[in-house]
């Protein structure tokens, strides 16, 4: 599968399988621009940081205040504002994604004055926050993703066939039907190897945190990027690939990821 590849509607059939959804008969229709909420800071009126929240495939950027997320901040009374964007899996079908988180997103953030960007991700939501860090070097200050979709097992499989990511290095050439637009599963991959070790360009590429729980279904990708990262940015949690798990994960995450605490 390459979901981000010229045959758009087997590549969302694809992921719908992958993700284990009921069907593809819930796919919304892509809007222009992007839904976004913007939820302000209550420590502070005048916040720099801003928190860019991409849902899973299915849910609902509402689900981010259902579960806590965002009160969750205000526990651990961190002065920083949150957009929740509606960025459903008709994005990502066509593949208009990065595009949109570009312009209806992050350049309104960059002129109202931001200056440190961070995208929260889960699951696909995960996978687009990787793809545009990718594609947008220098522009995000941290990225937290949890448990992220990272392409299909068998691609995972020959990295780890070929001793993890550190040792893997993918084909020599784009697979064909490569779309400009979007890097595809395979050049994500090559792009996330610049966080093993003390590699040179390490330092070209946001913080990373990664979250999962142990019986994820897509723990065995999760695994080989955890390999590639410090040990204080992966955390892990009992359970599978839901919202309870994920609500644990960041309030175990919160305390430690470096964004400004409230005045006084």
């Amino acid at each position: 599968m390459r979901i981000l590849s010229t045959r758009g509607h087997l590549q969302v059939l694809s992921l719908c399988a992958a993700l284990l959804v009921a069907g593809c008969g819930g796919l919304r229709t892509a809007k222009v621009p992007l839904d976004t909420t913007l939820e302000k800071s209550t420590c502070t009126a005048n916040a720099d940081t801003l928190l860019v929240m991409l849902p899973g495939a299915y849910s609902h950027p509402d689900e981010f205040v259902r579960e806590g997320f965002v009160s969750a901040l205000n526990d651990n009374r961190l002065a920083v504002d949150v957009v929740r964007v509606d960025a459903h899996l008709g994005y990502y079908n066509n593949k208009t994604i990065l595009e949109r988180l570009g312009q209806d997103v992050m350049a309104p953030a960059r002129s109202q004055g931001y200056k440190s960007i961070w995208i929260v991700g889960i699951s696909v939501g995960g996978f687009g926050a990787l793809l545009y860090a990718q594609t947008h070097p220098g522009e995000l200050a941290g990225l937290v993703t949890l448990a992220p979709y990272l392409g299909e097992r068998g691609l995972s499989t020959d990295i780890a066939n070929a001793g993890g990511i550190a040792r893997w290095t993918g084909p020599l050439s784009d697979p064909p039907g490569s779309d400009p637009r979007t890097p595809n599963e395979t050049q994500l991959w090559q792009w996330l190897r610049g966080y093993v070790g003390a590699s040179a360009t390490f330092g070209a590429r946001p913080p990373l945190y990664l979250g999962y729980a142990v019986d994820d279904r897509f723990a065995f990708s999760h695994r080989l990027l955890a390999a590639a990262l410090p040990a204080d940015r992966v955390f892990t949690t009992q359970g599978g690939h839901d919202w309870p798990e994920w609500t644990r994960l960041w309030r175990r995450m919160l305390p430690t990821l470096p964004l400004p605490g409230c005045p006084g």
